[in-house]
C-alpha cells in the first residue's frame, strides 16, 4: 500500500446494488480498496440489494440516498452534491450511464476530485429500451469530455465508444477481476445442485446465466436448445436469472414452442452462482450485444467449457477454451452445443480446466485492483 493512501478518499456512484455484472465488479473493487486501506464509500440511488451486506460485512461505508423514483432528479441532485461537497473525494468512480451523467454535472462543485466514469457494454441497440433510455445515451455522449478518464470493461466497449463520439483520448481499457477462489469447480456443491434440479448423472446441462434483458438475447439460446433437444435426448437445459414479469412471459411461450418444455428449467436470481456454474456441463452466452461477461468468465473459472456469441469482448474471454459462434444465428450456436455434447467427457472436463487456467492467468482480481489505482491517480 502506498504510504498516506489511507487518507485518499475513494467513491464509487450507482444506482442500485441489484445483482448484476456491474454491481458485482463494483462491490468487489471497493472491497479490495477498503482492504489496501483506502477511505472507501459506495452512494446508491435506492436502498437494498443483495449486494450490500457484503459491503457492510466487509465494512465499506454504504450511503443511501433514497432517490424517490425516476423524476427526482433535482433535488436529488443537491442530496448528492452536498455529500460530496462535504466530503471532497480523491475520486468519484460512476458506473453506467445515468450516475456517469450526475458525475459529469458534479465535476464543476468538486474541484480536486477525479472524475471516472464506467462504461459496462458495448454495441447496445437502444431501440429496444425506452425513451428515457435512449435520451440518457444521448446526453452521456454529450457530457463525455468532463470525466477525467473514461473507463471500459472491454475492448469492443472502447471501440463502440469511440466510433460514437467518445473521446479516445480519455477512454482506456480495464477488463472485470474474477475471483477465482470464490469461483472454483466444486465437486459436492455440483452434486448437490444437480438433485436439486433432477438433473442425472448421465445427462449434459447446458446453462445461460443472465438476466431477463433483450440484449441477452434469451430467444436465440431457446431456439438452439430446441434444436439440441431434437436431436439429443440426455441434453437439458436452465435459463439462471430474473426479469420483468412480461418478458418472463413473453420466453416462456417461446420455449413452449420449441418444445422444451419438459427440458429446460427456469430459475429466477441464486446467490449461490459457484454452485449453479459447477453444475453446468456447458455454459452459453446468447447476447447480441456484451461489454465484459461476468457470468462466462466465473462459469470458466469455476471449469466449465463455454459457447458463446462473438459479442463484445466474449471471444477474447473464450480464447481457444471453447466455441465462438455469431450472434442472432441459433442453428450456429445450436452446432456450438453440439460440437462439445460430442466430445467425450473427460476432454469437456480437460477443456474446462484450461478455461480456468486462463481466467487465473489473465482476469484475476489483483490486476483489476493495480489498474484502478492508477486510472485514479490514487498511487501518488
Amino acid at each position: 500500500m502506498e504510504p498516506g493512501s489511507y487518507r485518499k478518499q475513494v467513491f464509487f456512484l450507482i444506482r442500485s446494488l441489484e445483482r448484476g455484472g456491474a454491481e458485482r465488479q463494483l462491490v468487489l473493487l471497493a472491497i479490495e480498496l477498503n482492504r489496501r486501506g483506502y477511505q472507501v464509500s459506495v452512494v446508491v440511488f435506492y436502498d437494498g440489494g443483495p449486494f450490500a451486506a457484503e459491503l457492510k460485512t466487509a465494512g465499506v461505508r454504504l450511503i443511501v440516498l433514497d432517490k424517490s423514483g425516476r423524476w427526482d432528479i433535482l433535488p436529488f441532485f443537491i442530496r448528492l452534491s452536498r455529500l460530496l461537497r462535504k466530503e471532497r473525494p480523491t475520486s468519484l468512480h460512476s458506473y453506467l450511464t445515468v450516475p456517469n451523467i450526475f458525475a459529469a454535472f458534479l465535476k464543476p462543485l468538486l474541484p480536486g476530485t477525479r472524475i471516472i466514469w464506467g462504461l459496462r457494454a458495448s454495441n447496445m441497440d437502444l431501440s429496444h429500451y425506452d425513451w428515457l433510455a435512449r435520451l440518457t445515451g444521448i446526453i452521456e455522449l454529450l457530457l463525455a469530455r468532463i470525466p477525467d478518464v473514461i473507463i471500459a470493461n472491454s475492448h469492443a466497449g472502447k471501440i463502440h465508444a469511440v466510433d460514437q463520439g467518445f473521446p479516445s483520448d480519455r477512454m482506456l481499457v480495464i477488463p472485470n477481476g474474477i475471483d477465482t477462489t470464490r469461483f472454483a469447480p466444486d465437486a459436492s456443491a455440483r452434486l448437490r445442485q444437480r438433485i436439486e434440479w433432477n438433473i442425472l448423472e448421465d445427462e449434459i446441462l447446458v446453462g445461460l446465466t443472465a438476466r431477463l434483458d433483450p440484449m441477452k438475447d434469451h430467444s436465440n439460446f431457446l431456439r438452439a436448445a430446441g434444436l439440441v433437444a431434437n436431436k439429443y435426448s440426455h441434453v437439458r437445459f436452465v435459463c439462471v436469472g430474473d426479469g420483468p414479469v412480461d418478458f418472463q412471459r413473453q420466453l416462456r411461450e417461446q420455449a413452449l414452442q420449441a418444445g422444451l418444455t419438459e427440458r429446460l428449467i427456469w430459475v429466477g436470481i441464486r446467490t449461490d452462482m459457484p454452485a449453479v456454474y459447477s453444475a453446468l456441463d456447458i455454459a452459453s452466452s446468447s447476447s447480441f450485444s456484451e461489454g465484459f461477461s461476468n457470468s462466462i468468465a466465473e462459469a470458466m473459472s469455476c471449469g466449465v467449457p463455454c459457447v458463446v456469441t462473438n459479442a463484445g469482448d466474449s471471444a477474447w474471454i473464450v480464447g481457444k477454451t471453447g466455441i465462438v459462434v455469431p450472434p442472432g444465428n441459433p442453428e450456429k450456436l445450436a452446432d456450438g452445443f453440439m460440437r462439445l455434447i460430442d466430445l467425450p467427457a473427460d476432454k469437456r472436463i480437460e477443456l474446462g480446466l484450461h478455461a480456468r487456467d486462463r481466467i487465473i492467468a489473465e482476469f484475476g482480481v489483483e490486476a483489476l485492483v493495480i489498474r484502478t489505482e492508477q486510472a485514479m491517480d490514487l498511487t501518488r
